[in-house]
């Protein structure tokens, strides 16, 4: 299954200025968090997973990004969010590359989704 997806107004974590504004989130909800007593959220492995270095269930960084909502007040919401994340091990001694790095796109606003399609299968070329 494929979508067409129109990103629209996107929280993209591989432009800077993003990046800032997420770690203001941070410092926002970490202060917040702390001043009502509450448990911060973690990010953590899949049960039964207790070695992977990875973290995949990112309680703490979706919540961050929530709170990116409250701290910006009244501007339009983020449709959507792509970040990159690195993941797995180095391919190789001092490499930059991992195994499982991936891009992911969340979508928040459902009228990005412009369509959805079955690919077609592969037509052998001369």
């Amino acid at each position: 299954m494929g979508a067409i997806l129109d990103l629209n107004n996107c929280l993209d974590l591989t432009d800077k200025r993003w990046i800032d504004l997420v770690k203001d989130s941070y410092k926002s909800f970490r202060e917040s968090t702390i001043l009502f007593g509450k448990q911060m959220p973690v990010n953590c492995n899949p049960v039964g997973d207790p070695f992977s270095v990875d973290k995949v269930i990112r309680e703490l960084d979706c919540a961050v990004i929530e709170n990116i909502h409250k701290i910006t007040g009244n501007t339009e919401p983020f449709d959507s969010i792509r970040g990159i994340f690195i993941e797995g091990k180095a391919l190789y001694h001092d490499a930059g590359f991992y195994e499982k790095t991936n891009i992911q796109i969340c979508i928040r606003n459902p009228n990005c989704i412009k369509g959805f399609f079955h690919p077609r299968q592969k037509v052998d070329w001369p």
